[in-house]
């Protein structure tokens, strides 16, 4: 059993909406996984040229606007569990938001981002920040849109399933640990997904797709199956389609709470989770993203 990791879930607060969509996910999932819960708010003073001395003040405002964000954050922490079971930390960090929340991660088993900051002066996490952290980060990040911005979902998002997509490549391979892991706790069903990208390829004469259909479905269902002994609590659906990865993920999102992609894949015939697909998934879906990384 692996260490936990000392920060548990990061998450970046800036005081927009999606940043509070962003720390109440955070605390929801602190609480699911029993880890700390560590809250960092960056100020982030944006350089000018010819250099001008700082104006009088401005740093004590800058300072003060980001412990209010913090406070209000830790607030809505609060109010968002319904017991104190969880371990809250913050802080403020005189820096660059993306190399600041990327080093933060290598002690962290989860970064949190919201998708969009409110990008003032002492604002971050812009969707250029949500990016960066989802290229480079060292361990899993969660992206999450700002609540009201998802579309209507056809059932309890509470009880939508969690969708995995999967090729078996190592970074697949992390992604279905955490969605078996977030299926779990959350008690609800898992759709994986493996979609074969190069359409063309199943349109060349001879091909029989039906017979490849039937061995990748075998293939899924081998590299499933260790998974669902030691979740044997989690329903899984096995979905394997001639379709573009990224389009059958955002179609099949649409009644989902959570997906779960590798950070890349394999390429090729078989190959699925690359960066342009989650690269897709996380800047088009509706819903929470986690992008399965690791150092």
């Amino acid at each position: 059993m692996s260490t936990p990791k000392r920060h548990g879930i990061v998450v970046g607060v800036d005081g927009s909406p999606a940043s509070n969509s962003a720390v109440c996910w955070a605390a929801r999932d602190a609480a699911l996984r029993g880890l700390p819960l560590t809250l960092v708010h960056m100020v982030n003073l944006a350089p000018t040229w010819p250099e001008m001395p700082m104006l009088a003040g401005i740093s004590v405002w800058l300072e003060e606007d980001g412990r209010q964000v913090i406070e209000q954050a830790i607030k809505m922490v609060k109010d968002a569990l319904a017991s104190d079971k969880v371990h809250i930390s913050s802080q403020l960090i005189w820096s660059p938001p993306t190399p600041t929340l990327i080093e933060l991660s290598r002690e962290a088993e989860i970064l949190v981002v919201g998708s969009h900051g409110r990008g003032a002066v002492a604002r971050g996490l812009l969707g250029s920040v949500s990016s960066g952290v989802v290229r480079r980060a060292n361990c899993p990040v969660a992206v999450i849109r700002e609540e009201g911005a998802s579309e209507p979902h056809p059932i309890d998002p509470e009880s939508a399933p969690v969708l995995l997509g999967i090729d078996g490549s190592p970074a697949s391979e992390l992604a279905t640990a955490i969605a078996f892991d977030e299926a779990s706790r959350r008690g609800v069903e898992l759709n994986a997904v493996h979609a074969w990208s190069d359409v063309e390829v199943v349109e060349l004469p001879g091909l029989d797709w039906s017979a490849c259909q039937e061995e990748a479905a075998q293939i899924l269902a081998e590299r499933l199956a260790g998974w669902q002994e030691r979740y044997p609590d989690v329903k899984v659906h096995r979905s394997v389609v001639c379709d573009r990865p990224a389009r059958r993920l955002l179609k099949d999102a649409s009644s989902a709470q959570l997906v779960v992609v590798g950070s890349h894949g394999r390429g090729g015939l078989a190959g699925m989770l690359l960066g342009s697909v989650s690269n897709a998934v996380v800047h088009s879906v509706h819903i929470p993203v986690i992008v399965a990384r690791q150092s």
